[in-house]
């Protein structure tokens, strides 16, 4: 059974800096999509960084030159390097994974930064 755990969340000054970790089991994701999307309460879940099929990186505008996505194959892992963190960063981070044409899905772990 496949299972994404997320860790690493918490409460940061603005300006500060998270590292989100989401750690899979189940299942190898080597060589396939995971990623971190996002959900603020009263909005809707959006993609904050992910990687593609083929191995390349993509961002959210409103993250992009803070947040760097990177991962560890050796350890089934992914992660979120969060730097530069500002209030409207507060959200719910869920990790992604695409396996055999399935979607799944981590429970979350709460960013939250204050001003």
């Amino acid at each position: 059974q496949v299972q994404l755990v997320e860790s690493g969340g918490g409460l940061v000054q603005a300006g500060g800096s998270l590292r989100l970790s989401c750690a899979a089991s189940g299942s190898n994701f080597s060589t396939n999509p995971m990623g971190w999307y996002r959900q603020a309460p009263g909005k809707q879940r959006e993609l904050v960084a992910t990687f593609t099929t083929s191995g390349n990186t993509n961002y959210a505008d409103s993250v992009k030159g803070r947040f760097t996505i990177s991962r560890n194959n050796a350890k089934n892992t992914v992660y979120l390097q969060m730097n530069s963190l500002k209030p409207e960063d507060t959200a719910v981070y869920v990790c992604n994974a695409i396996a055999a044409f399935k979607v799944y899905w981590g429970q979350g772990t709460q960013v939250t930064v204050s001003s």
